[in-house]
């Protein structure tokens, strides 16, 4: 073979390996980019991490008392949470409803669901039920007297067609508290990247066809908005 010949087969050689490599790469981005499309569960909460609930301290900032006053949960109420994680707040909701209460304990991943039923069962808890919902439906029965959502907000794919599906579940008087972190890098909650405004929370809210009926800080590092069922 001449060494012109030889060139342009190396060149030719070259040119395939470069449009190989751009396809390798274009097809791998596509991939990555429909995975994640797909994949909502990537910015959902670990519950390998679920340690990182248990601060022996939360019951002090949490105010776990002042959240279930302003949504009037009292002896006897049905009430939901969602996204309850390892059922932290659900075991606080149990004994403030009582026996004759009840709590749907909601989350969309399986493994949390069951780390709830253990610790139901070690609390020795009888009115406490799971709900496996997905990204779009929590799938909570009606008649419930109020719902709390607490540092989920920010991993729902699709809040306000979430929110509104929970809101059907609502008895008409019913209420509907969401708790979060407020702005800022300080206290124990996510990087401030994964903070959400509460402007943000009402008007989506308000898209779900809620109503603000109240805020109130939660110190000294949270905020409480509680909604109602309203017209759209």
């Amino acid at each position: 073979m001449s060494g012109g010949c030889r060139r342009a087969k190396a060149s030719a050689e070259r040119r395939a390996a470069a449009v190989l490599a751009i396809g390798l790469i274009t097809g791998c981005t596509f991939l990555a980019a429909e995975a994640g499309q797909q994949s909502p569960k990537a910015r959902l909460f670990p519950p390998l991490d679920l340690g990182l609930l248990e601060a022996p301290d939360r019951d002090l900032w949490q105010r776990p008392d002042q959240i279930m006053d302003a949504l009037q949960i009292a002896d006897g109420s049905v009430v939901a949470e969602l996204g309850a994680a390892g059922g932290w707040f659900t075991i606080r909701l149990a004994r403030r409803v009582g026996p004759i209460g009840l709590v749907y304990a909601e989350d969309i991943q399986p493994l949390m669901i069951e780390a709830i039923n253990g610790r139901v069962q070690r609390e020795n808890l009888l009115n406490v039920r799971t709900v496996l919902g997905t990204v779009s439906d929590p799938k909570l029965p009606a008649g419930l007297d109020a719902i709390l959502i607490v540092w989920s907000f920010h991993e729902m794919e699709d809040p306000a067609t979430l929110l509104a599906n929970a809101a059907q579940a609502l008895k008409p008087q019913g209420r509907l508290g969401i708790v979060d972190f407020t702005s800022g890098a300080g206290g124990p909650g996510p990087d401030p990247d994964e903070r959400v405004d509460p402007r943000q929370v009402i008007a989506t809210a308000h898209k779900a066809g809620l109503q603000l009926t109240k805020s109130e800080d939660v110190p000294p590092f949270q905020f409480l908005l509680v909604f109602g069922k309203g017209g759209r």
